[in-house]
């Protein structure tokens, strides 16, 4: 037999097995997952974040087969996650919360290093929060004007706390602050839980906080004073918009799901049918309308392009309020 007549033969085996390497192929992409999968959330345990995507991990968890094991990393204005992931393998069995401060904090601080457009895999986005501004009950502020208005007559007195410097309720605050000229002390903290437990022992005057506080304002142990969403919180519809009150502020912090850079297509296109449809779920939608957060359902590549728009809204934002960085 020539060598001429054994190549055509290799090369025609060879032809006749491709389809069933692909087959192969796949088939193991098929297989995911086959082990457990951790899904970072990049705030302490017991704020709104938090509990909201345990129920997605639960409900995921049944869907997939496999379990969704939650890992909280809270601290550095919930940057862990997003550091995380930078070593992390794109498999899909590494994956975290995505939220704005993670879009930001690289604008802030020059030491963090990823990218939070390119060194990310975006997979879906889920919801949004609603953010405002609470007091103890036995505060003298009845309203939000009332406690600005106090500021200002009383330079340095009050201390106020936020989930951490750069996040989006930090700067909603602060964008009030600095329009009106006022001097107080932010008090940053490791997750929504944290500033609530230190407005009600004192440590700070108010908090502008995501709905975390909402149970406590339920119970009538905190005063909401105004909400910084475009609309009013269903749940309390007396409680006034920032906007409403006259002060060009307001607010949208959506947050999804997000995994390393370099994740295979299809791997995301597993995890986020899976988070799409336990997001829909009526255990998920009553938490939802229990903390007042809406729907926000948006696929991998769309969020991905809202928050590359996003982030450079956020970074004139930023140099107006003189946050940046020198260049």
């Amino acid at each position: 037999m020539s060598l001429n007549r054994i190549t055509r033969r290799a090369a025609l085996i060879g032809a006749s097995a491709l389809p069933f390497v692909a087959t192969g192929a796949a088939y193991a992409q098929a297989k995911f997952p086959d082990r457990p999968i951790k899904l970072i959330i990049p705030w302490a345990a017991g704020g709104p974040a938090d509990a909201g995507f345990r129920i997605l991990a639960e409900s995921v968890t049944q869907k997939l087969g496999q379990p969704v094991v939650v890992e909280n990393k809270g601290g550095a204005a919930g940057v862990l996650g997003a550091l995380a992931l930078q070593d992390a393998k794109p498999d899909g069995y590494t994956i975290c919360q995505m939220h704005m401060s993670m879009l930001r904090q690289p604008m802030l601080n020059p030491q963090l290093k990823y990218d939070p457009i390119k060194d990310l895999t975006y997979i879906l986005q889920i919801t949004g929060f609603v953010m405002g501004v609470v007091v103890r009950t036995e505060a003298p502020w009845k309203t939000l004007p009332e406690l600005l208005a106090y500021a200002k007559a009383n330079p340095g007195k009050l201390n106020w706390g936020t989930l951490g410097a750069g996040s989006t309720q930090h700067l909603a605050m602060e964008s009030l602050g600095l329009a009106q000229g006022l001097s107080w002390t932010h008090a940053p903290y490791r997750g929504t839980a944290d500033t609530m437990r230190a407005l009600m022992s004192g440590e700070i005057d108010f908090a502008s906080e995501s709905s975390g506080w909402a149970p406590m304002v339920m119970a009538g142990k905190l005063r909401l004073l105004a909400v910084f969403t475009v609309n009013r919180a269903k749940r309390f519809p007396d409680v006034p918009t920032v906007r409403e009150l006259g002060l060009e502020v307001a607010v949208d912090s959506p947050g999804g799901l997000v995994g390393p850079k370099g994740m295979d297509p299809a791997v995301v296109k597993i995890l986020a049918d899976a988070f799409r449809a336990a997001a829909q779920e009526p255990r998920h939608l009553a938490f939802l309308d229990n903390m007042d957060q809406p729907l926000l359902l948006l696929d991998g590549p769309a969020y991905r392009d809202e928050m590359a728009v996003t982030m450079e809204r956020e970074r004139v934002l930023l140099r107006k309020l003189n946050l940046l960085p020198p260049a």
